[in-house]
């Protein structure tokens, strides 16, 4: 029984994440105030996303200030966004980020 719970929580996940970068790049751009800021960075409008992010100063927001900051290699602007966000610099990928952040977003519509 908690082999089949935690199977589908994995389905679930999985299905969650179907959506890549490219993929999201190509859909129509989303209600979702956070999911359009990743939606301008996947479509590199990275201005777009960057001033919307900086538009509101909720966590979510400043988020995803500090990703955008963390990819285009400004590591001392995006340490201080994470700080905002109360979140710790990461140790994983760009890649892994994104699908922490499409996941999140997409749970939280």
């Amino acid at each position: 029984m908690i082999e089949n719970l935690y199977l589908d929580s994995q389905l679930c996940c999985l299905n969650r994440i179907d959506m890549d970068i490219k993929n999201f790049a190509e859909s129509p751009l989303p209600d979702n105030f956070c999911l359009s800021i990743l939606w301008y960075d996947a479509n590199d409008q990275w201005d777009t996303a960057h001033e919307l992010s900086d538009s509101r100063s909720d966590a979510d927001s400043a988020w995803l200030h500090a990703y955008l900051h963390r990819k285009e290699g400004d590591k001392w602007n995006a340490r201080y966004w994470y700080n905002r966000a109360g979140r710790p610099f990461p140790n994983y990928s760009l890649e892994e980020e994104w699908e922490k952040l499409y996941i999140h977003f997409s749970d939280n519509k």
